[in-house]
């Protein structure tokens, strides 16, 4: 029995060795590992801090310094890596690029206290730029508050203007001059103040068109416009603003081109600009040149009763007279009496529909018989 169990104890060695012998030898691989230390502004290790490692292709690893200051990555695949120290906002993180090889530690130490040393030149020259530019936006600031509470001056002055009596006409006139100047100084004093690259030069340059348009200083308020378009070419509030002044100057192309590009950039609105653009004309008394606009703005919009109204008192404009007989006989433009019927049926008792009844009345005076009716239905011939 002791012959078996030592047999079977032999047996069990030979195949332990057998088993060892057999079994391929395999060389351990391990990874490369970044490991350093970070040291605050006056050089003490920084403790708790978030610190974060990418390799090139994406993977990552996050981690915090120790109370020494101390972090290591570890298990790291051969290649390049960014160490990003992670600052209190608003700094961003502090980037350092690291090669790592396999069963090779990278040490990346940093210490800030060599780092804001390097940079203190830079960093002070950029917060004094910092504290001037906040001084202009306050300068800019208080300019352009000024600006804008003489504009609202100015723009009561304007409406007045338009209410006064001839008598009280040219001290009306002198005192929106003198309300424009005033709110253009502060508004040319907001410029001169504004930072560098300012991203507000464009509403500057358009309130100070405003102050110009109100006053009826076209060629000023149009290069202001113009300015304004040029520091924000997407607004099409700028070109409508600047349409209206080039028609009310009677550049007419140009105020077309405007109200063109207005309508193009805000189709939603283009039956305003339109609109605008007969109404500037209108009032300028180039009704003739009016009709096109209104045309269009009552394509786009056949619900304004302004629209229709204006379209007829400008077509008005566009009556031939033949001679039948020993008579003159006026022959109205295609439209014309439709156009004020129109404005009537949408306004029967606004200030458009009465003007426009007011409109067929003279029509009728100039061409006794023709069918001014609302709303009549033509006989079938």
């Amino acid at each position: 029995m002791k012959r078996f169990a030592k047999s079977w104890a032999l047996a069990a060695v030979v195949a332990a060795g057998l088993i060892c012998l057999g079994a391929p030898r395999a060389k351990a691989q391990s990874g490369g590992s970044i490991s350093g230390t970070i040291l605050d502004v006056v050089g003490k290790p920084w403790y708790n801090v978030p610190m974060q490692c990418v390799s090139d292709q994406g993977a990552k690893q996050e981690t915090k310094t120790d109370a020494d200051g101390k972090y290591s990555f570890h298990n790291l695949r051969p290649g390049m890596y960014h160490v990003y120290v992670i600052l209190p906002a608003p700094n961003k993180p502090y980037d350092m690029q690291i090669q790592v090889q396999s069963d090779n530690e990278s040490k990346a130490d940093l210490n800030f206290k060599d780092v804001v040393s390097k940079q203190g030149a830079a960093a002070e020259e950029q917060v004094k730029k910092q504290a001037e530019d906040k001084a202009k936006f306050e300068s800019m600031k208080a300019h352009f508050t000024a600006g804008t509470a003489i504009l609202v001056e100015e723009r009561k002055a304007k409406d007045d203007l338009t209410k006064a009596t001839p008598d009280q006409r040219d001290a009306l006139k002198q005192n929106l001059k003198d309300l424009s100047d005033k709110a253009a100084a502060e508004l040319v004093a907001a410029q001169k103040a504004a930072p560098a690259n300012d991203t507000n030069q464009h509403l500057l340059w358009a309130t100070l068109g405003e102050a110009y348009d109100l006053a009826g200083r076209n060629d000023e308020a149009a290069q202001a416009y113009q300015q304004a378009i040029t520091a924000k070419p997407d607004d099409p509030g700028y070109y409508n603003n600047l349409g209206n002044v080039l028609a009310r100057a009677g550049k007419i192309d140009e105020a077309k081109a405007a109200y063109t590009k207005s309508a193009e950039l805000d189709p939603t609105h283009a039956a305003t600009a339109w609109r605008n653009f007969g109404i500037s004309l209108y009032n300028a008394n180039r009704l003739g040149d009016a009709v096109e606009p209104l045309q269009k703005s009552a394509e786009l919009d056949p619900k304004s009763a302004q629209t229709w109204y204006l379209l007829g008192a400008s077509l008005v404009y566009k009556m031939t007279v033949k001679k039948v007989g020993d008579k003159d006989v006026p022959e109205f433009a295609p439209g014309t009496i439709e156009a004020y019927q129109k404005a009537i049926e949408l306004d029967p008792n606004g200030p458009f529909g009465q003007e426009a009844k007011k409109g067929l009345e003279q029509l009728q005076l100039m061409a006794p018989g023709i069918d001014i009716k609302v709303n009549a239905k033509k006989k079938k011939s």
